[in-house]
């Protein structure tokens, strides 16, 4: 309406009605009368102005009303509330439109059945209305949650805020209101939150003040104790006053350090004594509106004690319990760098000779359990703080600190003492000795690994002085190293380069003096030192595996020198080719033969090969390879006979056509007192085995004469000839 437009109109009204009034009386009555009934007019127009306005007024605020109240009706229609107000003692009844949203049903449906809001609550909830009911009589405000089933079946929540209002007099409740309100999302939510949180394995708790307020299920567990008693104690009541301490002074720290989360690992003990360790993980949260603290704990028990399991195997040997090469190389460094103390260090590098003889043919649980007992054996021999440690293998490093020279000298040699008796295992008896190398700190190193390097270097010096000994690193043990290692790396150049050769030394029948046949002798002409002698450069090869190839090369040159001499006429000559034993276990070796005696044509009736009485640490494996050489037409000779691990059993049970008398036993035909009798009784026994024997290193005519009255068939040496070149031995032999 436009109120500005219909109060002009009104005005123009009574002005021409006043206007009007006077003109008429004052032709009817005269002057005088018509001013007083003009003053008449002018208060009526005065008062029904006054009424204009307030009519007016009226209209205005009813208009305002209406649209407040249509405001807060599409208001309530747009939320998920409904307001349920009942007149007991009139039995009227207002509701909201917003029920037919909660309930579903419609608000007619509601006025014509004041019960259905009750009917329609799940019946698992129906006890609640009994509780509001009781609790309503004392007082104002009761809040209830429940379910209700809506006409589709879908059950919603429903948080039910009840006013009631009593008449004084007869304490009959005369009305009551409802604010309904649908929380299904928000509880829904609520409970799977709770649900998620008391699944959970880890503790959750809320403290206020250092006093529990909440606690899940996993936490309940870990303190063994009342949920109800639980709920409400203090912190100091679950720890004991050193621990409570430290977790006010670690949380006080954090929240100093301005920290979102505070970590913290405490030591809890259960009532049954069980020791537990536990992550406690604190933020700082809004608690029903007040600040709390919220605990995330973990029983870490378990992990910490995986943890160092972890660290005991990677710091710890399985088999024997000492120290391992982690644990020895973290102490040595440690003492040597942090430690003022240590003015000198010895470090004893300690091998076993003949160790890997026993693990081959008596299998590495023999092997393990020796092991044990050369712990045990070192243990014994050093003192409790001298550091005892398992390399690896049968490597053993033992630190001795703040010994001098000679000191170091008695601990030694009583190790060796400690090995003088036998390892009994399982009836057997095994004689294992050490080769120890030592050196000392700071004298020769001043850091872990040149320590352990230089030990280890002078080990091998102990293993060729005769092994069951130690050695002191020194110069020339360093230069004697140095030389190696340049070596090593030269020889692994040397068949590309075509540095390496092989020369023929003759072996002459004793009886006839004619040439019986020839051994295959590699020789190697550095380009520096010139021609290097076998002794140096063989344990090399043995050593850094390039005897393997090596190997295969002085197979394949021996094959095709045979094959010239067939071509040239000179058949009769026997060809013996030394096969090391590291070559005869490699898994390929008999397939290389193969195909190189294919490849080439070979006439293997010819050829010998020479094998060394090592390969009997595994009989059953060498039996096994030796007759598959014999199947291809090989003759085969044990090399070094009388040195190693052969015995009459094993000679009896192998392929063997020929044995060659150590050099040894041959130099012993000079002895005073021997005067070759070894010799002797190898010749007799190879002849009674139908063996052909042969004598190697023979360099005397006292040698060659003993030889010969003693009926060796065979003989092989400086006596008749030195190796020679092929060229060379074709023009004096062939």
């Amino acid at each position: 309406m436009d109120y500005k437009h219909s109060e002009t109109k009104w005005i123009v009204a009574i002005g021409f009605f006043v206007l009007f009034s006077v003109m008429l009386n004052v032709f009817v009555t005269g002057i005088n009368k018509g001013l007083f009934i003009l003053l008449q007019l002018i208060i009526t127009s005065g008062l029904l102005y006054v009424f204009y306005q307030l009519i007016k007024k009226i209209t205005y605020v009813l208009g305002e009303y209406a649209q407040s109240n249509k405001k807060l009706q599409s208001i309530f229609e747009t939320l998920d509330i409904a307001i349920w107000f009942h007149d007991l003692k009139t039995n009227k009844l207002m509701i909201t439109a917003g029920i037919e949203t909660i309930y579903g049903y419609s608000v007619e449906d509601f006025y014509k059945n004041h019960n259905l809001w009750k009917e329609v609550i799940h019946p698992e909830d129906i006890k609640v209305l009994e509780e509001r009911a009781n609790l309503l009589t004392k007082q104002d405000v009761v809040v209830s949650n429940y379910r209700i089933i809506k006409p589709n079946g879908k059950i919603r929540w429903i948080k039910d805020r009840g006013i009631a209002i009593f008449d004084k007099i007869t304490g009959e409740m005369k009305e009551f209101t409802s604010v309904l309100i649908d929380i299904t999302d928000s509880k829904e939510n609520e409970d799977k939150f709770s649900k998620l949180v008391d699944m959970s394995p880890d503790i959750i708790a809320v403290v206020m003040d250092y006093k529990l307020h909440y606690i899940n299920k996993a936490g309940i567990k870990i303190f063994e104790r009342d949920p109800c008693t639980l709920v409400g104690l203090s912190v100091n009541d679950l720890f004991p006053d050193e621990t409570f301490q430290y977790i006010v002074q670690e949380f006080n720290k954090g929240i100093e350090q301005k920290k979102q989360v505070i970590e913290m690992e405490i030591g809890f003990m259960k009532g049954n004594g069980e020791k537990l360790l536990l992550e406690i993980n604190c933020m700082r949260i809004l608690f029903g509106g007040q600040e709390a603290v919220l605990i995330l704990g973990r029983d870490i028990t378990l992990r910490k004690q995986t943890e160092l399991q972890i660290k005991q195997l990677a710091f710890t040997d399985v088999l024997t319990e000492l120290p391992n090469r982690n644990s020895c190389i973290s102490f040595l460094n440690d003492r040597l760098l942090n430690c003022d103390e240590v003015q000198t260090m010895a470090v004893l590098f300690l091998d076993l000779d003949q160790f890997k003889r026993i693990n081959d043919t008596k299998g590495h649980g023999t092997g393990d359990i020796i092991l044990k007992e050369v712990a045990c054996r070192l243990k014994s021999a050093t003192k409790g703080n001298d550091f005892v440690a398992r390399l690896g293998g049968d490597e053993f490093l033992i630190l001795l600190e703040n010994k001098t020279k000679r000191e170091t000298s008695e601990v030694a040699q009583k190790i060796i003492s400690q090995f003088s008796v036998p390892f009994v295992v399982k009836q057997d008896e095994f004689f294992v000795t050490p080769s120890i190398g030592i050196s000392m700190y700071p004298t020769d190193g001043k850091e872990q690994e040149s320590l352990i390097k230089n030990a280890d270097a002078a080990m091998y010096v102990a293993k060729e002085q005769g092994k069951n000994n130690y050695q002191f690193y020194s110069s020339s043990i360093a230069e004697k190293g140095a030389r190696k290692m340049e070596l090593e790396m030269a020889l692994r150049k040397a068949i590309s380069n075509n540095e390496l050769e092989l020369y023929y030394q003759p072996q002459i029948n004793i009886i006839t003096g004619g040439i019986y046949g020839a051994e295959a002798l590699l020789r190697w002409k550095h380009p520096i030192y010139g021609y290097l002698s076998p002794d140096e450069f063989i344990p090399i090869a043995e050593e850094s595996n390039l005897m393997l190839s090596i190997g295969e090369w002085v197979i394949t040159q021996a094959f095709m020198q045979m094959k010239k001499w067939e071509r040239n006429g000179k058949k009769d000559i026997k060809l013996a080719i030394n096969i090391s034993a590291r070559q005869f276990q490699y898994i390929d070796f008999f397939s290389f033969l193969q195909k190189e005696v294919q490849r080439l044509q070979i006439n293997t009736a010819k050829l010998e090969l020479e094998i060394t009485e090592s390969i009997m640490q595994n009989i059953e494996k060498a039996k096994i390879e030796l007759n598959n050489i014999k199947r291809l037409g090989f003759q085969i000779s044990i090399d070094d006979f009388g040195k190693g691990y052969s015995s009459l059993s094993y000679l009896k049970s192998l392929p063997i056509d020929t044995i060659k008398i150590d050099k040894s036993f041959i130099d012993d035909i000079s002895h005073p007192k021997h005067k070759g009798s070894l010799a002797k009784v190898i010749i007799d026994m190879g002849h009674n085995m139908n063996f052909v024997v042969i004598a190697e290193g023979v360099e005397t005519k006292e040698q060659f004469d003993f030889l010969k009255n003693h009926a060796c068939d065979i003989v092989q040496g400086y006596y008749y000839s030195k190796p020679l070149p092929p060229k060379e031995l074709e023009k004096l032999y062939l």
